[in-house]
């Protein structure tokens, strides 16, 4: 069985790339991988498409990418926790895209998933739907149209939103074998699970990496065949 054990170093030096997108899941900073992001910094990879829910605080986690400059556009749904992205999103150093959270969560997953894009009423009759597809359900003809904002509204509309994908995810997990099956913990469990199935190459830090056969097969949560590297992450309380 292949050992995908290795270290941060040698990971970020092969797959990891100026210009690249990359999945950084968590939920502020709580299962956010911290290691791997250290990592990215110590290198001079920049201008990064990120997708992530937000983007941490100032000084921590993905903070630490928006404080060395190395973002250049974010999809996430907030930014109210870092001051330092909402200065440089108003000078306009970070492109930014604001997707509601349900939505990023499924556009991420239909990415995963192979599907071509998600129909939701989340949005509608926002600016959210600016320069998006309409669809609205035709009940006497039972199918969807599309439809135009100004159009006039006969039943539920929805918008079209599009997959995201990206060229490498960071994931933070509690346990990983030498194999790459991972188990979550708790809260820091959020984005991970999901993220982690929508990248040409996963990368896994973990804060403890144990041999194959000591996790509880009905315990894993993201198996191996999804995971390409592990890498030694470090508990929470330490980050």
């Amino acid at each position: 069985m292949q050992n995908k054990v290795t270290t941060v170093e040698k990971v970020i030096a092969e797959h990891c790339f100026t210009g690249m997108s990359v999945l950084l899941p968590g939920f502020v900073n709580v299962g956010v991988a911290e290691t791997l992001i250290d990592g990215l910094l110590a290198t001079d990879i920049t201008d990064l498409t990120v997708i992530s829910n937000n983007t941490s605080v100032p000084g921590r986690g993905i903070g630490k990418l928006v404080r060395a400059d190395r973002i250049r556009k974010i999809t996430c749904s907030h930014i109210g926790n870092n001051s330092e992205t909402c200065e440089r999103v108003v000078k306009g150093e970070i492109n930014i895209t604001f997707c509601p959270q349900g939505s990023l969560c499924e556009k991420v997953r239909a990415g995963g998933a192979g599907i071509g894009g998600i129909l939701t009423p989340t949005g509608v009759y926002t600016p959210m739907q600016d320069g998006k597809q309409l669809l609205e359900w035709d009940n006497e003809r039972s199918e969807f149209r599309f439809v135009k904002p100004d159009d006039p509204t006969a039943g539920p509309r929805y918008i079209l939103e599009l997959p995201l994908h990206a060229d490498v995810a960071f994931i933070h997990a509690y346990k990983a074998d030498t194999l790459g099956n991972v188990v979550y913990r708790r809260t820091s469990r959020n984005f991970n699970e999901v993220f982690a199935t929508a990248a040409d190459f996963v990368i896994v830090e973990a804060e403890q990496i144990v041999e194959v056969g000591e996790l509880d097969p009905d315990q894993i949560m993201t198996p191996h065949f999804i995971v390409d590297a592990v890498v030694q992450g470090k508990a929470l309380t330490e980050a």
